[in-house]
């Protein structure tokens, strides 16, 4: 079963076009070391169903942020570390925290074992 790395963080609405330039160049590099499959997505469905948390009250939205929610597929926990790696040590992943469009303290990350693929 594969093994995934799973985000959600806020960004400025206003930040958005840098984020999703990011993003594209993160996204080349995943791929190029290894990654199965790479999806960053934003929210666009901001109904409360009520029975739930929201995606916006889990990861703490203020007033003119979005959420992006992404995640990067991998064939194992041992494929993902050598993986991330390759891209960690990568030149064109260098971007001082000062330059993101986020703030990476307020995002939230963690590795996935696969229960169900289908």
């Amino acid at each position: 079963m594969s093994y995934v790395d799973g985000f959600v963080l806020p960004v400025p609405e206003g930040k958005l076009d840098a984020y999703l330039e990011l993003a594209k160049t993160a996204s080349v590099i995943w791929k190029e070391h290894g990654a199965l499959d790479y999806k960053e997505c934003v929210l666009e469905d901001k109904s409360d169903p009520g029975f739930c948390a929201t995606f916006p009250a889990l990861a703490g939205v203020k007033e003119g942020e979005t959420v992006i929610f992404a995640f990067i597929v991998y064939e194992s926990r041992e494929h993902r570390s050598a993986v991330n790696a390759k891209v960690m040590a990568d030149p064109r992943m260098a971007c001082p925290p000062e330059n993101m469009p986020f703030d990476p303290k307020r995002m939230a990350f963690g590795g996935f074992k696969t229960l169900v693929e289908a």
